[in-house]
Formats: C-alpha cells, sequence, structure tokens
C-alpha cells in the first residue's frame, strides 16, 4: 500500500530520489548530494528558449557553499569556544588555595596575622608610605615604604597596630600615598585575598574566582598570582 508522501513528482522520481531510503535526514534538510542531483534536473528540463543564465547556475551554486561554509564555520568556533574554556576552567582551578592580588583596597587580615598588599607606581617615587585603618575608619600603623621606580610594588603588614600590639581580625583597608614630582598623591593600591573555589561562566560570561572576604572576582581583574 502507497504511503501518503511515498509518491513524489515524476520528474524527482526520474532522478532516483526516494523519500524511503533515506529514513534518517529531516524533510527539509538538503543535502549537498540533493543539491546538485536537483540542479542537474533544472539543467536537464530548462526551457530551451530560456535558458538558465551561467551567472545565475553559479551564483546558485556559490550561495550553496557559503551555507555550508558558515555552517562548519560555526561549528569550528563552538568545538574552539568549548575547548578554551575548558582550558581556562583547569588553570582556574589550579588557583584554589592560593593568594591573589587585584584592584582594591579592602581585605581581610589573613590567619597568619598578616596582610599582603601591592601599590602601583605611576611614576619613580623618593618616599612612599602604606596607611592601614580598621572597618570603623581608625588608622592602626603607618607602614614607611622608601623610593621605588615606576611599577608594581609589594608590601606586607605583620598585623601590629602602631602600639605594637596585633590587631584583632576583621576587615582592613589599605591606603597608598607616593611623592611624585614633589607632590604627594594617593597611588592605586591591590590587595591579596585567597581564592575559595572557581565559578564558571555562562551565557557568555567570564569565569569568576570566589576571593575570602572579596566575594567573586572576575579572573581578568588578577594582576599576580602570589
Amino acid at each position: 500500500m502507497t504511503k501518503p508522501g511515498d509518491v513524489l513528482p515524476p520528474g524527482l522520481q526520474n532522478l532516483g530520489i526516494n523519500q524511503q531510503t533515506q529514513p534518517d535526514k529531516a524533510r527539509n534538510d538538503l543535502g549537498q548530494d540533493e543539491f546538485f542531483q536537483l540542479m542537474v534536473a533544472q539543467l536537464t528540463n530548462q526551457d530551451p528558449l530560456k535558458p538558465l543564465e551561467s551567472n545565475e547556475f553559479l551564483g546558485q551554486v556559490a550561495q550553496f557553499s557559503t551555507v555550508t561554509g558558515v555552517q562548519d564555520m560555526h561549528q569550528a568556533i563552538t568545538d574552539l569556544a568549548a575547548s578554551f574554556q575548558s582550558n581556562q576552567a583547569l588553570q582556574a582551578s589550579t588557583m584554589v588555595g592560593r593568594d591573589v592580588l587585584v584592584p582594591g583596597s579592602r581585605t581581610l587580615l589573613g590567619a597568619d596575622g598578616t596582610l599582603k598588599a601591592a601599590a602601583d607606581l605611576p611614576a619613580s617615587t623618593g618616599t612612599m608610605s602604606a596607611s592601614i585603618y580598621d572597618a570603623s575608619g581608625q588608622l592602626v600603623r603607618q607602614l614607611g615604604l622608601g623610593a621605588h621606580e615606576a611599577g608594581l610594588v609589594e608590601f606586607t603588614w605583620d598585623g601590629l597596630t602602631d602600639a605594637g600590639q596585633p590587631a584583632p581580625a576583621g576587615t582592613y583597608s589599605v591606603e597608598v600615598k607616593a611623592s611624585i614630582n614633589n607632590q604627594t598623591q594617593a597611588v592605586d593600591t591591590l590587595v591579596a585575598a585567597k581564592v575559595e573555589s572557581v565559578t564558571l561562566g555562562k551565557a557568555g560570561a567570564g569565569m569568576q574566582l570566589n576571593l575570602s572576604g572579596l566575594g567573586p572576582v572576575d579572573t581578568s581583574q588578577v594582576r599576580q598570582l602570589l
């Protein structure tokens, strides 16, 4: 018994296109072989008084090749993006449990009683100092950092107040000032924090590091791994 859809137009039957010989292909999915079979049929059955122009023929071939090429390129880009994300996740996982330097001024006094930070000097300085403030804004320690060339200058606070007493655990802020061109000015600071975990980005979002006391930070913000 002939089923609906088994009967094809005579022109397509002559080409040997049989719907039952390709059960796995979608009804609207036109492959390269079918495309050229239909193209041959178009040339064979064209009106002799109105033959297919050569540029029109080449245009159809080029259009099909372009669509196929774009699909292949899209798949290649998708595979490359997946590979890149996997590699990025592997690299980020090696940071778990380690300290990183990120832009900012607030961080936690570490369990070992020390606080690591850095200053991003735009130019060389003859003298530079760092001020440490507690959560209420009270100055607890002033550190003389001396002279430095332009660039990243790392320093560590030993957790002691100006009175020589251990400062209580908690959140502290760092402020750095330097004398540049005979003028004292504030300098951009970076603080160190421990990486607790890694969060994979979704929908094109970047990968994030979850830092102790600071929360999520994009991996692009990491200036240095300590």
